[in-house]
């Protein structure tokens, strides 16, 4: 189960005119929230313990902040997004992320685990 948090900020940014869900921001933000949030149940999981999302719009920096804090402070993120085998069926999440947002990274989250954020655009000129 996901924690819900209220978007903060304008959100009618992300659906009005300016930025309908075809647009590349709209697609762009659902893009990095859904890999930040597959890492977090796929690696940050805990038992009895959920991930946290929250976006954050900021409209005079045209951006969105993206965090998900799960509970495994034990597993650290890499610095870099992981090289991964063409082959692969995994192990591109944080490659798309890193490609996608302006900047990421993580930060230890009190009193366990970790939030692994990410700025993305979202500018209309």
């Amino acid at each position: 189960m996901v924690e819900r948090q209220h978007l903060h900020g304008d959100v009618r940014f992300l659906r009005g005119p300016e930025q309908p869900p075809e647009s590349d921001a709209s697609c762009t933000v659902a893009l990095v929230v859904g890999e930040l949030a597959a890492n977090a149940v796929r690696h940050g999981r805990a038992p009895g313990r959920d991930f946290h999302l929250r976006l954050a719009l900021d409209t005079a920096a045209d951006l969105v902040r993206i965090e998900v804090a799960d509970a495994a402070s034990a597993k650290r993120l890499p610095s870099a997004p992981p090289t991964s085998c063409p082959e692969g069926e995994s192990g591109r999440g944080l490659l798309l992320v890193d490609v996608l947002a302006l900047r990421w990274g993580s930060t230890p989250r009190r009193p366990v685990g970790k939030t692994v954020w990410a700025e993305v655009s979202v500018g209309t000129s």
